[in-house]
């Protein structure tokens, strides 16, 4: 399917999507107009997909065929694909440490893949998206999102499910990205040797403490980046070397350059 067009200045450039993307501790909630299909890739959190009014497409990897849904999610660390077919649709992440991201492990684990089919969330969807459309506050889009992970985790967001040392870190990563945070500092605020700490963060959360640095800043990245101000002022804000390296790091775990996403302010 070729890249919609959201915006007269995008109309050379392809694009994923124009819309919002809003951070919480431990999730985020991305929602986009004109939503294309996008490259193979992986991520940290488990992903909620959610189409408006109509059906989206959905496949691991490694799989030929590809699945149509209103809804679906993915497990953390699955390699897939996805295709909006130039419709609106919203993505919901949810950090596996989090006690809501355990409960949808529990609930959905089995399958890297799996389609959703219920009233209730469809309900709970077709709100996220009328806020969206509305142009309601970033709260209001966060709220409407949360109700949607709680729903199918039936467990509050926002609460760590991790050993209170790595809690201690994961705080420090989320209020701020940006700022440097080396294996060693991160080991002496959780009063661990820097190995000790190394093997915690992994038993705890699933990755190394360097992916899930990546992850935030990359997340931090893209919120700031399609405000409108410019990618190469985001990825610096984020700490990364270089928009390249921004752009390497999205494209990994999001299948998509930074710049293939357009702030809704820039859609037409």
């Amino acid at each position: 399917m070729p890249p919609a067009t959201a915006t007269a200045s995008a109309s050379r450039r392809p694009i994923a999507g124009a819309g919002r993307v809003v951070l919480w501790k431990g999730g985020s909630v991305w929602v986009a107009r004109d939503t294309s299909q996008v490259q193979p890739h992986s991520h940290h959190a488990i992903q909620i997909t959610l189409a408006a009014g109509h059906s989206i497409r959905i496949r691991g990897a490694a799989d030929i065929a590809w699945r149509e849904a209103s809804a679906a999610i993915v497990m953390p660390d699955r390699p897939h694909v996805f295709d909006g077919c130039g419709a609106q649709a919203a993505m919901v992440f949810v950090e596996p440490e989090t006690l809501a991201g355990r409960a949808l492990l529990a609930r959905h684990g089995a399958q890297a893949v799996s389609l959703l089919a219920d009233d209730g969330l469809a309900e709970l969807a077709a709100a996220l998206h009328r806020v969206f459309e509305a142009r309601g506050t970033d709260q209001a889009l966060v709220e409407a999102a949360q109700r949607v992970v709680e729903y199918l985790a039936a467990t509050p967001v926002g609460k760590e499910a991790v050993d209170r040392r790595v809690a201690v870190v994961l705080d420090r990563v989320r209020e701020r990205p940006g700022a440097e945070l080396t294996l060693a500092q991160a080991a002496a605020m959780a009063h661990l040797s820097p190995s000790r700490f190394r093997h915690l963060f992994v038993a705890q959360t699933g990755i190394s403490f360097r992916a899930y640095l990546l992850w935030a800043r990359v997340g931090f990245a893209v919120a700031r980046g399609v405000t409108g101000g410019s990618w190469t002022e985001a990825a610096q804000a984020a700490g990364f070397a270089d928009s390249a390296h921004l752009s390497r790091t999205c494209r990994r775990m999001f299948g998509v350059a930074p710049t293939m996403l357009v702030p809704e302010a820039e859609a037409a």
